[in-house]
């Protein structure tokens, strides 16, 4: 069976963009998404090309689409049916973005080459091939542009790095017609996007859009589908952030990983850095045992080729 295809794209989230069409309940699209730079960052791009990068191209979400009937009150389900994968993406460090920005202030580029099991980050890194959308959310009722990048309480910038195929994610719609827009999607991505960026890549999606009348919630949740594990489960090396702030907690545990790396694996700073944002997963641990909490931070050790590495 054949399903339109949305190419139309837009770069903030504001509920007086014209939709790009009205649909039903239960009809499916196609999304035909670019990576997170508009198509501006290439398989051959150097890392001076992320200062020259104008922002508002950034981010490129497709859509508006309408579905009818849909009222603030409502709940909006979104099944991701499919991902389509393109070959190849990127992973950049972004001075002023990310848990670590005050780290690292240097541009940072990393073009991964993937297929439809694998991403080949480094040479001796190979990381489980999971693709998602980033960006799946309803326009706001506030009125105005509102940018893309922080996540909202109708959705948008989620990264949640479960949203894979089968997964069903629903959105509170705050505006009649609820106006959906997709983008951002990764072919992996680690818990927490630490360095800002995931292995950015242009995909096709499809999707199934259903309509829950009066079902009202209060921000986004989702039903994850069973699916294999993903690492093999080898086991993995954590490490973890004790104190009274979460923040610094998550900021101590990423830090003392990258140390790990560089001091046991003799691997540069900022590959480090940005291997924690494509295959770590950061988690609270604890958070009852006031004062004081804490932060772990894992990397699966299925994906380090080398047995020395495994041993860090």
């Amino acid at each position: 069976m054949t399903f339109k295809t949305i190419h139309d794209v837009h770069h903030c989230f504001d509920h007086s963009i014209a939709p790009v069409e009205t649909i039903s309940s239960g009809d499916t699209r196609h999304f035909d998404i670019l990576d997170a730079s508009g198509g501006l960052i290439a398989r051959d791009s150097k890392a001076d090309i992320i200062s020259q990068l104008p922002h508002d191209a950034l981010n490129p979400v497709c859509g508006p689409l309408f579905i009818e009937d849909a009222e603030p009150g409502d709940v909006i389900e979104i099944e991701l049916l499919d991902f389509e994968p393109g070959g190849w993406g990127w992973t950049a460090l972004i001075p002023g973005f990310g848990l670590l920005a005050e780290d690292f202030t240097t541009p940072w580029l990393k073009i991964s080459e993937y297929d439809s099991e694998s991403v080949y980050f480094h040479d001796d890194i190979v990381i489980p091939f999971r693709p998602f959308a980033g960006t799946i959310g309803l326009a706001p009722a506030e009125p105005g542009s509102h940018s893309i990048v922080p996540p909202r309480l109708c959705g948008g910038n989620l990264d949640i790095r479960d949203l894979v195929k089968g997964a069903k994610l629903y959105l509170p719609v705050q505006v009649p017609g609820g106006l959906l827009s997709i983008g951002d999607t990764h072919a992996c991505q680690g818990d927490g996007e630490v360095c800002g960026t995931a292995v950015e890549t242009r995909m096709a999606a499809k999707a199934i859009l259903r309509l829950h009348k009066g079902d009202s919630i209060p921000g986004p949740m989702f039903d994850m589908p069973a699916v294999a594990s993903d690492n093999h489960n080898e086991g993995y090396i954590a490490t973890t952030g004790v104190g009274a702030d979460l923040m610094q907690g998550a900021k101590d545990a990423v830090r003392f990983m990258i140390e790990r790396l560089r001091k046991k694996a003799g691997m540069d700073e900022a590959m480090a850095y940005a291997l924690c944002s494509v295959a770590g997963q950061l988690r609270i641990s604890e958070i009852v045992d006031q004062p004081n909490w804490v932060v772990s931070f894992y990397i699966p050790k299925a994906i380090f080729k080398s047995r020395s590495l495994k041993a860090i």
